[in-house]
């Protein structure tokens, strides 16, 4: 009867696995085929559709499996399910499913933008302050400059603005996310997008996984392995990069607010920034998901899998489990990943700001260079290098760029987002650099932490190239296209 159930489903897999065992296409026995089709008919002729038959089978098994239970235990409320039966026509609705997820995407934002600026301004001012203490002992050592200079403006600074930039967002996010997940409501996430993912021919579970994403890419792509179909896991993988992470939320915000929103400092200016973030986060959305059509009938095609997901009740979340698994097992462990690949970094970074060649930092000899392609894009030289230069870490990529604009030779940060924008202004920004900005952001290159998470998931350098160059493609296509338009238009 199984058998029989999976054959007017017409599913792919388990056909050919039939056939190689038989030895022969079991569809072209007449008498299969024939009882194949008077099921199809029957079906059609009740308004049956295929995926109302799948939904209607697994509804009667559970409904089945549920009276079976009932028949032999014993409950005292009979209403135990009502509540989430309830709850579950708000969350998964099919007007409602889609709204809810914004709106709770939209105030995890909030929240993370929110309460993360005062504990970051805390943590520079301390890495400052160790800062100059390192600075003066190596100077009382008598260290060379050379030395002095790249370990303190070098490593130390890039290393400290990584963790004062990636630690606090990440500690409010992660526990928000383990929030999300330990009271039932992300597999409703899942259910809701399984529908779209499955129109392009990926699995429902790659929703989880674009979650976890927004925390660090390199988390979400490990998170990859609950996809069981091999096919559908690199699909997951390679369009996990056009979710924003964590480490690029600063300067999206930065220039969110500075273009966009204004520099008042407002409730209404970070409730404001908050939702122009969340439609960049659903535009981000919308090209994974493209990105993942195209990707399944060209490199990857393929059927998407079928899988039963079942939602589990909503319950209480564990506060002390939640602390531990979010700060521990999660902040702690992207944020070590991150630092490893950040220190070394500091160096070449530092290198390329501070060795001159015929009077000329590296730094600006190849951003010049740089230049003339990046003007094609509506970005200039200084907005590439930086993103070229922040590839260990996309924290440095806003720092990068206003050494290279200030001409200082070591990482700056900026006092306030007016004096930025004055800066940015002054070397020639526009809305449309702005805009190309932000969409860059959301469509270039993975980290490297991400791109080696990429390598050991895979263990392809034809995969890992891959997941480097399409990202790399869409965003110089989208931002090419955005400023041809702005040429035409002329703003």
């Amino acid at each position: 009867r199984w058998l029989a159930l999976k054959l007017i489903y017409r599913e792919n897999g388990l056909l050919n696995e039939i056939n190689e065992y038989l030895g022969c296409d079991i569809l072209k026995n007449p008498a299969v085929f024939s009882a194949v089709c008077l099921a199809e008919e029957s079906l059609a002729k009740n308004g049956i559709t295929p995926d109302k038959y799948k939904d209607m089978t697994v509804s009667a098994i559970v409904k089945t499996a549920e009276e079976t239970a009932k028949s032999v235990v014993t409950v005292k409320n009979a209403e135990y399910s009502e509540t989430d039966r309830r709850l579950d026509r708000f969350f998964t609705g099919k007007f409602t499913g889609y709204a809810v997820m914004a709106a709770l995407l939209a105030f995890v934002f909030w929240l993370t933008l929110n309460g993360a600026n005062y504990p970051s301004e805390m943590l520079s001012r301390l890495f400052s302050f160790i800062e100059a203490k390192l600075y003066a002992l190596l100077v009382r050592w008598n260290a060379p400059d050379f030395i002095t200079e790249s370990l303190v403006f070098g490593v130390w600074r890039v290393l400290s603005w990584v963790v004062a930039v990636m630690l606090p967002p990440m500690a409010i996010f992660f526990p928000l996310f383990t929030l999300l997940e330990d009271s039932g409501y992300l597999p409703r996430i899942a259910y809701n997008l399984d529908k779209p993912l499955k129109k392009c021919s990926a699995c429902g579970k790659q929703a989880l996984t674009v979650c976890m994403g927004f925390g660090c890419n390199a988390a979400g792509i490990v998170g990859c392995r609950i996809i069981d179909s091999k096919r559908e896991r690199l699909l997951a993988i390679l369009t996990n990069n056009f979710v924003p992470c964590n480490g690029r939320f600063p300067m999206l915000i930065s220039v969110i607010t500075m273009f966009f929103v204004g520099v008042s400092g407002s409730a209404l200016s970070s409730v404001t920034a908050a939702l122009l973030l969340t439609a960049a986060i659903v535009l981000s959305l919308a090209v994974s998901l493209l990105v993942t059509k195209l990707l399944s009938v060209t490199l990857l095609k393929g059927e998407p899998s079928a899988y039963t997901l079942e939602l589990p009740p909503y319950r209480r979340p564990q506060i002390g489990k939640v602390i531990v698994r979010s700060i521990f097992d999660r902040t702690l462990f992207v944020l070590g990943r991150a630092a490893a690949v950040a220190a070394p970094a500091g160096i070449i970074i530092w290198l390329a700001a501070n060795v001159t060649v015929r009077g000329e930092s590296l730094l600006s000899a190849f951003s010049g260079a740089l230049d003339p392609f990046a003007k094609l894009i509506g970005l200039d030289g200084v907005i590439l290098t930086a993103f070229i230069l922040g590839f260990p870490a996309n924290e440095t990529v806003v720092p990068i760029m206003i050494m290279a604009y200030t001409a200082t030779g070591t990482l700056t940060d900026f006092d306030s987002l007016s004096g930025l924008k004055d800066i940015l202004i002054c070397n020639g920004w526009t809305y449309t650099t702005a805009v190309c900005f932000i969409l860059f952001s959301l469509m270039h290159w993975p980290c490297s932490t991400t791109l080696l998470t990429i390598k050991k998931e895979t263990h392809s350098h034809f995969w890992t190239a891959v997941s480097f160059i399409f990202p790399t493609l869409m965003g110089f296509i989208v931002c090419f296209t955005v400023k041809l338009i702005s040429v035409i238009f002329s703003f």
